[in-house]
């Protein structure tokens, strides 16, 4: 996910306005709790055009808009660097949309974490607010569950309405430790299996089957699970060691700082299969896979984890 700001005092050119007209009218039932629109059933591009300028025309505000790797608007944000209110010295998040046919593949969560970063960036490391509608439980439950805590109740500025104020301490971004497992899975070619991911911290890059460790799972364990649930095959086990290394990244909107082991194996060239498959990939955030040659391997066209995997893989094999 990548975001940028739309730019105050500008007309929205027609196929923007239009993007974004679609994006709130995707989000009914919010404004039908919120108000904003008189007709939650027909937002038009007009209306669209007068809340955003009337947001950008307050003082330290900016409007985010968050798009996809293949550049579909799929979020908006709305940031307050200033509370009105002198005693307030946090930044505030105004608004947080996705669009609602893609709920529940965590655009929110991981505009959330991008808007926090925004902030740590610059220098903003005190903590976030935001306001939430006390008519509106979903998103009180999605706030706390990115560790966001009711500071207060009361009306909000603008018209009134009851809300609950939230707050989250933005600190320095400390990491919490995860530990995981991968299979280098090479096939009698020499060439090696890759998924593709869009991470929200480190964007596009390329990683071998695997992830995180369950409870009490040591890692080889957690590799061969790994494994059959991101390509289906159940016939292949762990080999020998490749590498260990850590790295940073986000994961579900927390950054953390990940320890892998990396097993290497061998096994036929064939594609991932498998009923639930689709499934795993999107909770993922898997986007796509193929097999890598060891001269692509050499030549990483796209970032490729672990680092220097072909000549981990030469020295292997020799």
């Amino acid at each position: 996910m990548m975001i940028e700001p739309l730019r105050p005092g500008q007309d929205i050119p027609a196929p923007l306005l239009a993007e974004l007209t679609a994006l709130y009218a995707s989000n009914r039932e919010f404004h039908r709790l919120s108000g904003d629109f008189p007709d939650p059933d027909d937002v038009r591009p007009e209306q669209v055009a007068a809340a955003l300028a009337g947001d950008l025309a307050v003082p330290g505000a900016e409007v985010l808009l968050a798009r996809a790797e293949d550049g579909r608007l799929v979020g908006l944000a709305g940031t307050l660097a200033h509370h009105p209110d002198p005693a307030d010295p946090d930044p505030w998040i105004g608004l947080l949309m996705v669009d609602g046919e893609e709920d529940g593949k965590g655009h929110g969560r991981a505009l959330a974490d991008l808007v926090e970063n925004r902030f740590r960036a610059q220098g903003r490391r005190s903590a976030v607010r935001l306001a939430v509608l006390a008519n509106n439980p979903k998103a009180l439950a999605f706030w706390t569950a990115l560790g966001y805590e009711v500071i207060d109740h009361r009306p909000d500025r603008a018209l009134g309405r009851p809300c609950a104020v939230l707050r989250k301490a933005l600190g320095d971004g400390a990491r919490a430790a995860r530990k995981a497992a991968r299979i280098a899975v090479v096939d009698p070619e020499g060439a090696v299996l890759l998924f593709r991911y869009d991470n929200v911290e480190v964007g596009v890059h390329w990683a071998l089957p695997g992830g995180g460790l369950e409870e009490g799972e040591s890692p080889r364990e957690g590799a061969l699970r790994e494994l059959a649930e991101e390509t289906g095959w159940t016939d292949l086990e762990p080999g020998p060691v490749l590498c260990t290394w850590e790295h940073d990244f986000t994961h579900t909107g927390v950054p953390v700082r990940q320890h892998e082991h990396v097993y290497v194996t061998r096994g036929p060239h064939r594609a991932p299969s498998g009923a639930h498959l689709a499934a795993a990939h999107t909770a993922d955030g898997i986007l796509g896979s193929r097999w890598w040659t060891r001269p692509e391997l050499a030549e990483e066209p796209e970032p490729v984890w672990p680092p220097g995997l072909a000549g981990l893989l030469d020295a292997w094999e020799g």
